[in-house]
């Protein structure tokens, strides 16, 4: 009996975090009530406060049980990456492609989150709670720093100072492109941008993304 209770305990709590994830996608953190959240997952409040305690409780549940496959898979894509370059420097364009395929495989994989996570992921780092400011570093650590001591040895010639700009730039342009926002449906009624497809997000982010990064350096001073 005590096996049975567990799995439906598990069960539950599945259920909760699945409700959560996407509704937080689909309304924001803010805009999601307990109340949608419990609807969705047929449970009752109780349930909810059982398993996570507090709304910003459930928030870094639902985000950090699909962190850690991204995080692993982009450092084992760089790691992959540098170690054929050998004591060669990666291009950025590769270095790009190492972070982005990692949120691609992610995005076409149901069992880790899918798509769902990869818009929540962005959606959360556009919005920035402050439920997960405190978890973010610890989460992200090794991924940041691998990410910017490759593209530090891929760019020698680029100020460190400008660089982490560069880099803040372009890791805003992949966060807010996964996250499905498309900001020219403000200015025009029917543009032909899908938002909606993370391989062709990919397709125009990644060169984008590598030009930026790879552009003459800004003289000093300016």
């Amino acid at each position: 009996m005590s096996d049975l209770l567990e799995a439906r305990q598990v069960d539950t709590a599945t259920r909760i975090l699945d409700a959560a994830e996407v509704l937080f996608v689909e309304h924001g953190f803010e805009a999601t009530s307990m109340r949608m959240i419990t609807q969705r997952a047929e449970v009752n409040l109780a349930a909810v406060n059982y398993h996570f305690g507090s709304k910003d409780a459930l928030f870094q549940g639902v985000f950090t049980r699909r962190l850690t496959p991204l995080t692993r898979l982009a450092v084992q894509n760089l790691d992959k990456l540098e170690a054929e370059a050998g004591p060669n420097a990666p291009s950025v364009d590769a270095i790009m492609h190492a972070f982005v395929d990692a949120a691609l495989d992610i995005a076409h994989d149901p069992k880790r989150g899918g798509v769902i996570f990869v818009r929540l992921l962005s959606r959360t780092f556009v919005e920035s709670h402050p439920a997960l400011r405190e978890s973010l570093p610890r989460h992200y650590e090794e991924l940041v720093a691998r990410y910017a001591q490759a593209t530090a040895k891929a760019l020698p010639h680029i100020d460190s100072n400008e660089l982490q700009w560069r880099l803040s730039f372009a890791f805003s342009a992949i966060f807010n492109a996964f996250a499905g926002n498309n900001i020219l449906r403000l200015f025009v009624s029917d543009p032909v941008v899908n938002a909606r497809d993370p391989r062709l997000i990919a397709t125009y982010l990644v060169p984008f993304v590598v030009a930026g990064l790879i552009a003459p350096a800004t003289a000093k001073g300016a």
